[in-house]
């Protein structure tokens, strides 16, 4: 498990490991900054840790309009949520192909849909991972390595606080779906190999609606739905 908050990581290491009997590895790690990942990576293979399973979870969003944004924040974003998950996926990958054996899942977003007035960085790093996903997933066809892109609406987590999104529309006064019920979800996705999971039916149904309309106008139904 990779974090940067050491305190939670330990924790929750007991929790699992007094729970299911397992051994975990925790690794504080910044994945926002530069070389990150080839230092978890360089980790775990000089512990001789084989890697089955790689889920990518890390990620943050910020409301606002861009103009008004830190730029810092908005490239420590894209650091996160789009540097250090394809570098993390790149490095697992050869090995996991060489086995011919992995799954990978990418939290990605109902986000990935359509631009994000407000949100705009965020929504844009959530296209990606779901664009990249889909197309490495084609790839991999046929090599025993799979790739599931997870696309979860509002959640019910510490999402909302790090975006300062509370006074959002999208989830002022909602009751929002659980973190562990997105999770259970996402991880019977990927163990069916499926590519692309979208949580929820009216998540489902609103991602898909966006092929029918114009982009103008769906741009102006997100904005209206993110306002404060």
């Amino acid at each position: 498990m990779v974090a940067r908050n050491l305190t939670k990581l330990i924790g929750l290491k007991f929790e699992l490991e007094s729970k299911f009997k397992i051994s975990i590895l925790v690794l504080e790690k910044d994945l926002s900054k530069t070389n990150s990942a080839n230092e978890v990576f360089k980790e775990t293979s000089e512990k001789g840790i084989q890697i089955d399973y790689l889920i990518n979870n890390a990620g943050f969003g910020d409301f606002g309009m861009f103009a008004d944004s830190g730029l810092d924040k908005q490239l420590q974003m894209i650091n996160l949520n789009i540097i250090a998950l394809t570098s993390l996926t790149r490095l697992y990958l050869t090995e996991m192909i060489k086995r011919r054996s992995g799954k990978i899942m990418n939290v990605a977003s109902t986000a990935a849909f359509q631009p994000g007035p407000t949100m705009a960085v965020y929504y844009a790093t959530k296209a990606y991972v779901l664009h990249f996903s889909e197309a490495i997933a084609n790839e991999l066809q046929g090599s025993g390595v799979t790739v599931t892109a997870l696309c979860p609406g509002a959640t019910e987590s510490g999402f909302q606080a790090a975006a300062n999104m509370y006074e959002s529309k999208l989830v002022k006064g909602k009751k929002l779906p659980s973190s562990k019920e997105v999770a259970l979800y996402g991880y019977k996705s990927m163990m069916n190999n499926k590519t692309v999971a979208i949580h929820g039916f009216m998540n489902y149904l609103l991602a898909n609606s966006v092929r029918f309309a114009p982009r103008s106008v769906i741009v102006k139904v997100t904005r209206a739905i993110q306002n404060k």
